[in-house]
C-alpha cells in the first residue's frame, strides 16, 4: 500500500472529516455599461461603505467589484451565499451589468480607470496609495484584470485522524508543514486548474492600448486569441509581476517562506526607485521595493491566517502557523452567473485533499523553473493534442493527458469515500470531457460526489 492510500484510508476511517471542509469565494468582477465599456461611475453608494463591508468591497478600481462569502461547511450553502450578494448587488447597479469575463471589457484609456478609493483615514488613505502603487509599477489594465479566488482549510477532525493526539505547538507545527506539503504539490500539479477551468483564452484589443507582444494572436473584430490557450489572465501578458521572478521564495517550511517574503519587502529595485516614491510633493507608491506589500506577491497559492487589528499576514502566520490557504489561479467561469459552479468547488475539494494526503518532498530551484515552464505551456498551448510536460528534474516527460489520467486515479479513490461520507450511492457517473483539437479526453469518475442525487 503507497504512503497516499495508508493516509487515505486514516482519514476515510472518520467520514465526517469530508463533511467539514471549511470553504470561502472572493470572486471580483468589472462593472461595465450597456455598449461593453468600462463604467467609470464611482462605487455605487448603495452598496455600504467599500472599506468596511465585509461582503461587497473594491479591489484595484472603483469599477472592481470584490465578492467576499463568510466561511462554509457546506458546497450548496456557499453558492446560494454568493448568489444572494451578486443579487442584491445587481439590483443597485442601474443600468450597468457585472462582466462575465477574467480579462477586462473594452477600455478607452487607462485614465478611465479609477483608483478604488476607502475614505480618509489613515488606512484607508494607505489601501488607495498602495493601489497608486500598482498603477506606476504595472499600469491599470493589469489590475482589473478579475479573478476567482477559493479558500479552504481542513477541519480538525482531519489532522486528528492523521497525526492522533498532539500538543497544542506540536499541532500546529504539523498543520504548517502538511499545508506547505500541499502548496509544493499544487505547485507541481496546479496547471490542472487552468487545464480544466481556464476561460481566458481571448482579449479585447484594447487591453493593449497600442502595446507589442510577442504572442501570435489571431484576430477576429476587435478580439485577439490564441486558439490552445487555455488562460491568458495567468500568463505573462496578464497578471504576473516579472519583477518577482528573481526572487528566491521557498516553500519547504514555514520559516523558508517567511524569510524570502521578508526579504523581498525589504529588497530595493532599480526599476521601482525610478518612479519615484514622493515626487513634487505626492506619493506615487509606498516604497521603492520589489514589494509595497505582502500582497503584492502574486502567487497561485498562499498559505493564510486569519489577523489580528494591525496585524501583517506574515506576522499572523509566524504567531499561529498556516490556518488555510487560498487557490488564486481560478478563472472566472462565463458560464456561471456568479463566476464559479459547485462542480468546479467539489473538483477543488477532491485536488486540494489530494495535494494534501499525497507525498510530497521539498522543492529545490531547478523543480521550481520546471512548474514554472510547465504552467506556461498548459496556459498558453494547453488545448494542443499531446503536449509534452516535464514534472520535476529526473527528465521524466509525459503527455498532458496521461498526467492527467495518473493524478484521476487517485482523485476517483478519495471521490468515493467522500461520496459514502454524504450519503450519496456510488453507482451515478460523473464524465468530465475535454476537448482537444479532434480527440476528446473523459476522464470517467464511478461517483456522484460531483451533483446531489435526483430525488
Amino acid at each position: 500500500m503507497t504512503k497516499f492510500a495508508q493516509r487515505l484510508d486514516q482519514v476515510a476511517k472518520h467520514q465526517a472529516v469530508f463533511k467539514e471542509f471549511g470553504r470561502g469565494v472572493e470572486r471580483e468582477s468589472l462593472r461595465y455599461t450597456d455598449d461593453g465599456r468600462l463604467a467609470t461611475t464611482p462605487h455605487p453608494k448603495s452598496l455600504g461603505s467599500a472599506f468596511t463591508n465585509e461582503y461587497i468591497t473594491t479591489d484595484f478600481s472603483e469599477s472592481l467589484l470584490e465578492f467576499i462569502t463568510p466561511v462554509s461547511r457546506d458546497v450548496d450553502t456557499l453558492i446560494n451565499q454568493l448568489s444572494d450578494i451578486h443579487h442584491f448587488t445587481q439590483t443597485k447597479l442601474g443600468n450597468e451589468k457585472l462582466w462575465p469575463l477574467s480579462m477586462p471589457c473594452y477600455v478607452g484609456s487607462e485614465d478611465d480607470i479609477a483608483l478604488a478609493q476607502y475614505g480618509t483615514s489613515n488606512s484607508g488613505r494607505m489601501k488607495t496609495l498602495y493601489r497608486q502603487g500598482l498603477k506606476h509599477r504595472y499600469g491599470s489594465l493589469m489590475q482589473i484584470i478579475s479573478g476567482v479566488h477559493f479558500n479552504f482549510s481542513f477541519p480538525e477532525s482531519f489532522w486528528d485522524a492523521l497525526f492522533g493526539e498532539q500538543d497544542e505547538k506540536t499541532r500546529q507545527d504539523a498543520k504548517s508543514e502538511a499545508y506547505f506539503g500541499l502548496i509544493r504539490n499544487y505547485y507541481r500539479f496546479g496547471w490542472l486548474i487552468p487545464y480544466f477551468f481556464g476561460a481566458s483564452p481571448a482579449i479585447c484589443s484594447s487591453f493593449l492600448q497600442g502595446k507589442e507582444t510577442k504572442l501570435p494572436f489571431e484576430k477576429v473584430g476587435g478580439t485577439l486569441y490564441l486558439p490552445k490557450a487555455t488562460s491568458l489572465r495567468l500568463s505573462d501578458l496578464g497578471y504576473t509581476n516579472s519583477a518577482q521572478s528573481a526572487l528566491k521564495i521557498g516553500f519547504n517550511s514555514l520559516d523558508q517562506y517567511l524569510e524570502g517574503l521578508n526579504q523581498a519587502i525589504h529588497t530595493p529595485s532599480q526599476d521601482f526607485a525610478k518612479i519615484g516614491v514622493k515626487v513634487d510633493g505626492e506619493y506615487r507608491q509606498l516604497n521603492d521595493y520589489v514589494l509595497q506589500i505582502e500582497n503584492e506577491l502574486y502567487a497561485p497559492i498562499r498559505p493564510k491566517r486569519v489577523a489580528k487589528s494591525g496585524e501583517k499576514p506574515s506576522e499572523a502566520l509566524s504567531r499561529g502557523g498556516v490556518e488555510y490557504i487560498e487557490v488564486r489561479s481560478l478563472d472566472v467561469n462565463p458560464y456561471s452567473p456568479i463566476g464559479i459552479t459547485a462542480e468546479q468547488i467539489r473538483f477543488l475539494d477532491l485536488f486540494l485533499t489530494w495535494c494534501a494526503l499525497k507525498d510530497s518532498e521539498p522543492m529545490d530551484d531547478c523543480e521550481l523553473a520546471c512548474w514554472r515552464e510547465n504552467w506556461n505551456k498548459v496556459i498558453v498551448e494547453g488545448r494542443e493534442v499531446g503536449l509534452q510536460l516535464q514534472i520535476g528534474c529526473d527528465g521524466e516527460v509525459l503527455d498532458s493527458q496521461s498526467w492527467v489520467k495518473r493524478v484521476f486515479t487517485d482523485l476517483r479513490d478519495i471521490a468515493k469515500h467522500m461520496d459514502a461520507a454524504h450519503g450519496v450511492p456510488s453507482t451515478a457517473r460523473c464524465v468530465i470531457s475535454l476537448r482537444h483539437g479532434t480527440k476528446t479526453l473523459s476522464c470517467l469518475f464511478l461517483v456522484s460526489y460531483w451533483r446531489k442525487p435526483k430525488s
